[in-house]
């Protein structure tokens, strides 16, 4: 009941966050299918789970800002970072659409959305902590995405682990999807949740 709970209240926020934003202009629906440019890793992430689904921003729309779903806490079994949502817009702001991949089973939606000033996403860098062996493995702990212009922002997510390099720069508008690697819940296991990030770049 309690997974239940947690997962609708997630569901919740997601959709409420989704309506505070997109306060004007046309909402458009996410996509399984775009022409990208190029598409973005970094060589830190870690190998539990699996890649999901692609999503891409609605044609004519790339992204402006970002969302992140943490566990801050837990006294057993930490997974930090869970999920990662992108807000899309187009240039006119006339149009937008948020996308995520696939996520983790755990933790909450952080109640606000960093936004670019001027432009879009650009590149992102990954906080991750090693393996710990016996110990508690969290895997992703904090993303930080770059905005066309040099504009810095970093997610609310957990203090575990290390920064690693950056992305390459889209060579092109922007960041227009993204890609999760997800461990689905162990059980009595290890959780640890996001392991893993690609985004795309669209012209």
């Amino acid at each position: 009941m309690h997974h239940f709970i947690s997962i609708a209240f997630s569901l919740l926020i997601f959709t409420g966050l989704h309506v505070s934003v997109r306060s004007t202009g046309r909402r458009l629906e996410r996509s399984s299918e775009r022409h990208f440019r190029s598409l973005l890793t970094v060589s830190n992430g870690m190998h539990w789970g699996s890649w999901g689904r692609s999503e891409f921003c609605p044609n004519g729309t790339y992204a402006k800002g970002f969302n992140v779903k943490v566990e801050r806490h837990d006294y057993f079994d930490n997974t930090a970072l869970n999920a990662i949502y992108l807000f899309c817009e187009s240039q006119s702001n006339d149009a937008s659409g948020i996308i995520r991949s696939d996520e983790g089973s755990f933790g909450q939606w952080i109640d606000y959305i960093q936004m670019c000033p001027n432009g879009f996403l650009t590149a992102f860098q990954l906080k991750v902590e090693s393996s710990k062996g016996i110990g508690d493995d969290t895997a992703v702990n904090n993303i930080r995405f770059n905005c066309s212009g040099g504009y810095e922002m970093v997610g609310e997510g957990a203090a575990w682990g290390e920064w690693g390099k950056w992305s390459p720069t889209c060579q092109g508008r922007g960041i227009c999807g993204i890609r999760t690697r997800i461990e689905e819940p162990q059980g009595f296991g290890d959780d640890t949740a996001l392991n893993d990030v690609i985004v795309y770049c669209c012209d």
